[in-house]
């Protein structure tokens, strides 16, 4: 199997876990490709590094699975990386809370040999898309597994998101800002500002007003096929569009839209996964 290994390099405590997963890929005579950034800073941490069959560089390459070393961020960089390649990711946590990556360092060897011996199953997670009706303008990187966030360039102001769905005018929020989120994404910022949690594997996304100046502003859940109009409306001549919490400023006057990519992300659970028990122990529910 050919495994490509993408880490975080703030996790030197847990140093000794990771030189035990590649034992591990090597004890299963596994073809490991590790991210360039994070094989330096093995380099760096270990006195007999893991030696790869090859160093990634860049977005070129193929592998049967990826492997995310660190929290959610670190695999949200992950599922950049692949969304387009149709590869499953394995998350490994070695962050804080971790939804995103459910399995423990101290299971890690074990995940391993689930995975060796097709003891896994794999969900597939949706990604929602921006989209500049600018040509001028263009997106960067546009698909996001958590949140798109409609966001105010200039912090002393309020931002007001004129937003419709299928074309149809929904309303005009007032406030800091809007989020979009997947179901996946609905723990993670649509959490923190009041929006619901989803189950992950709904046909869903949330729109959740941030900060809003009317009480009557409440998040709003929506079919995950609905097309998600934008228009900005500030005092300020930019606005920020984050999508996983990638920046991109646009002039004011630049509408978006924001619908369903036409692609997924492959999620590697253990067959012992439950979101039920992530939320309770995550959220330290019955404590």
């Amino acid at each position: 199997m050919r495994i490509a290994v993408f880490g975080s390099v703030h996790q030197d405590r847990f140093i000794d876990g990771i030189k035990l997963l590649f034992e591990t890929l090597a004890k299963h005579n596994a073809v490991v490709y590790i991210h360039e950034k994070f094989y330096n800073y093995l380099c760096r941490m270990v006195d007999n590094p893991p030696i790869p069959n090859s160093i990634i560089t860049d977005d070129n390459f193929s592998a049967d699975l990826a492997i995310s070393l660190g929290g959610d961020g670190t695999f949200l960089r992950t599922a950049k990386r692949v969304s387009d390649k149709n590869i499953p990711i394995l998350g490994i946590n070695t962050g804080h809370l971790g939804y995103l990556t459910d399995a423990k360092m101290d299971d890690a060897e074990i995940v391993i040999d689930d995975i060796m011996n097709n003891r896994y199953k794999i969900e597939c997670r949706n990604l929602i898309e921006v989209v500049s009706l600018d040509e001028k303008h263009p997106i960067r990187e546009p698909f996001a597994l958590n949140e798109v966030a409609i966001l105010r360039q200039d912090t002393s102001s309020i931002i007001s998101v004129e937003t419709s769905v299928d074309d149809a005018y929904l309303t005009t929020y007032k406030g800091d800002g809007l989020i979009i989120s997947t179901p996946t994404g609905s723990t993670a910022y649509n959490l923190s500002v009041g929006g619901p949690i989803l189950d992950p594997n709904s046909q869903n996304i949330v729109i959740s007003p941030i900060s809003p100046h009317s009480l009557t502003m409440r998040p709003l859940v929506m079919r995950d096929d609905a097309v998600i109009g934008i228009k900005a409306i500030s005092r300020a001549e930019m606005y920020n569009v984050s999508i996983d919490g990638r920046s991109n400023s646009l002039p004011i006057d630049t509408p978006i839209i924001i619908r369903k990519a036409p692609h997924t992300i492959k999620v590697v659970q253990s067959l012992r996964h439950s979101f039920i028990h992530t939320l309770r122990s995550k959220l330290n529910w019955g404590v």
